[in-house]
């Protein structure tokens, strides 16, 4: 059997540079077929299941199967937002399996059974058209059913849809289903000709892209005048500005402002937010404009103030604040303690607490208080979840993998449970977990 998406190395994005990832050749039709349920190994042929259940309908424990197997390859969240504080979710058209192989009804239902867990948040979608053939491409009247069936809670917080190398097929369709599209809808679309259009919109090691297209993108980039790769036209990174705040270390900023242990955008954004958010539903679940978070990032990182009041949008500190967790060269968690948040799932429930405060004894010192200044904010947001929506698992589910991420790889959906968990935990029980440790030049909000 294959290798399953879900798990694999963070592919860097020059084509140039060996990819790692657990893809082999050939593969798309054959899905990884072990699932693990529990603590009981279950074997499962997805394409048999998919074909076979004779119901209407899947029942939601058979769909909590399916979403934790290897069908999860065709739909992938990627763990993490795009660019502009949203969150990724990825589907690869050349792994789906064969049409006599998978009932499209029964993909329909578990397509929007994942979406669910994602749509009350803005979200962006990525779609690899490469691999769609005749063989396993869904009926027109099944996409026009598809259509009707995402009603508009689906495309209301839909803020952006690329489609990475479209065909004239594509084109056809999106004549075909104008009348039924809104003028507002179709906005959101993007055609991206070669994963390197990719670059101003998202992460590279954010993509888990299959190795097919990876070569379908080379072939069309050779096929160019001259031959030119997406690594060509990328400048070499320049060195950081002294008053940089975005990709830059913890200990790189506090160098660079007189020893300030909290970073400027941390501190500000956080005060801001204190003041003006709590009571805001939804806060940190909204994206703001994208060109609002870039001048804004390159504001800060000129060293230059920014007045959030003249902005007129309480999301657009909330997406910097994550933003600036999100592109730190190493997680406010740390890269060695990854392993050990990841084990929080497997010890008795009533020692979890206990356990994630051994975890944070571990961190280093600025970390430490940086993430507890964090987390102090977070636990008042938390209190105010009658109001402004966001419990401490919803804000878990936000900030977990804006926390910690492995060094290698990406995050995938079965290590995204305990990562919330873990986040859950440290903002529900804060004043427990971070009770033991008092650094001398501690500030909280």
């Amino acid at each position: 059997s294959s290798g399953t998406v879900v798990g694999c190395d963070r592919s860097q994005m020059n084509t140039t540079t060996p990819i790692k990832t657990p893809f082999k050749s050939n593969e798309a039709d054959e899905p990884d077929q072990n699932v693990l349920l529990g603590s009981t190994p279950v074997l499962i042929r997805i394409n048999v299941l998919m074909c076979s259940l004779s119901s209407s309908s899947l029942s939601p424990p058979v769909l909590s199967v399916l979403s934790s197997c290897s069908l999860c390859s065709l739909l992938l969240f990627s763990p993490g937002d795009d660019n502009y504080g949203r969150k990724l979710v990825i589907f690869s058209s050349c792994l789906m399996p064969p049409s006599h192989q998978l009932n499209h009804h029964h993909l329909l239902q578990y397509l929007m059974y994942t979406l669910d867990q994602y749509v009350e948040s803005d979200y962006t979608v990525v779609y690899f058209h490469h691999g769609l053939r005749s063989c396993n491409k869904p009926s027109l009247h099944w996409l026009r059913n598809a259509y009707r069936e995402f009603d508009r809670k689906y495309k209301k917080n839909l803020k952006a849809l690329y489609v990475v190398h479209p065909t004239n097929f594509i084109r056809i369709i999106w004549n075909i289903f104008q009348p039924l599209i809104s003028h507002k809808f179709g906005k959101k679309l993007t055609y991206v000709n070669y994963l390197s259009e990719l670059r101003d919109h998202l992460s590279w090691d954010q993509l888990i892209i299959p190795p097919d297209v990876l070569r379908h993108d080379e072939r069309l980039q050779a096929a160019q005048k001259g031959g030119l790769h997406p690594s060509s036209k990328t400048p070499p990174p320049r060195p950081p500005l002294p008053t940089q705040q975005f990709g830059v270390s913890l200990q790189y900023i506090a160098e660079k402002n007189q020893g300030v242990m909290i970073p400027p955008v941390m501190s500000q954004t956080v005060a801001y937010l204190k003041d003006k958010g709590l009571q805001t539903e939804g806060i940190f679940r909204r994206s703001a404009r994208v060109q609002l978070i870039k001048d804004v990032q390159k504001l800060y990182n000129q060293g230059k103030p920014v007045v959030f009041e003249q902005y007129g949008d309480i999301h657009a500190p909330a997406v910097i604040l994550k933003t600036f967790l999100r592109e730190l060269p190493e997680p406010l968690l740390t890269f060695p303690l990854y392993h050990q948040i990841q084990d929080v799932v497997r010890v008795e429930s009533s020692l979890r607490v206990t356990t994630c405060k051994h975890i944070l004894e571990r961190l280093p010192e600025h970390n430490y208080m940086v993430l507890k200044y964090l987390l102090c904010f977070l636990n008042m947001v938390s209190q105010q979840s009658i109001i402004n929506k966001m419990s401490p698992s919803n804000l878990a589910c936000v900030f977990g993998v804006n926390l910690s991420w492995p060094s290698q790889g990406s995050v995938s959906l079965t290590s995204l449970t305990p990562l919330n968990i873990f986040t859950e935990i440290l903002i529900e029980h804060y004043h427990t977990v971070f009770s033991s440790r008092c650094p001398q030049a501690e500030v909280l909000p």
